[in-house]
């Protein structure tokens, strides 16, 4: 049997969809209750092959500032990666951490930065903001926070074992359209890539 047969389909549901964080409505967000954004780094606001943040990655990080959200980057990958990123943003004047080695989707990562923000957030006030269902979206409905899938940046420059996931998230995505067709739908799952 797939592996992809024996898991849970509802763990795999994400709250939202959206092509790139750029296209969440921060706003409506905040308006829903959320305060504090658990945000993934690669392929999700850098791809692979970056290690700086964008120009698109600073206004984003403005506009999360002006809306009066905390945001906290957890990573899977290695601690200089994520480092040399956040050392950035700090120059910039956003107060802004990060962790890596977070090894979603268990919770040991997105525990320690849902720690470290300034002050405690509700479960239900933590979104986590992610590119992959098997990592980023399943670690966040473990976490019971909200959670929202977007379109990697760039797969051809992923590690091998993120393709390996893409593989079964393929086959995740093909069952959330024969099984649960009205969420499919109201997704926009369809402009998955």
């Amino acid at each position: 049997m797939m592996i992809h047969k024996l898991l849970r389909l509802k763990q795999f549901i994400p709250h939202e969809f959206h092509e790139t964080v750029y296209d969440i409505d921060l706003e409506q967000l905040h308006k829903q209750g959320i305060k504090l954004i658990l945000s993934d780094l690669d392929n999700t606001l850098i791809s692979y092959d970056e290690d700086l943040p964008s120009k698109e990655n600073i206004s984003f990080f403005q506009k999360v500032q002006e809306c009066g959200f905390e945001i906290v980057l957890v990573s899977n990958n290695v601690p200089s990666r994520i480092e040399k990123y956040t050392k950035v943003l700090q120059e910039l004047g956003f107060d802004i951490k990060g962790f890596a080695n977070a090894r979603k989707p268990l919770n040991i990562g997105l525990k320690k930065a849902y720690k470290s923000a300034t002050k405690k957030y509700p479960r239900e006030e933590v979104v986590v903001i992610g590119d992959q269902l098997l990592t980023d979206v399943w670690g966040a409905n473990r976490f019971d926070a909200y959670s929202i899938l977007v379109n990697p940046i760039r797969k051809k420059t992923e590690k091998w074992y993120t393709k390996m996931n893409r593989k079964t998230e393929v086959k995740m995505i093909e069952r959330i359209k024969k099984e649960m067709p009205d969420t499919f739908e109201r997704l926009g799952l369809e402009k998955r890539k």
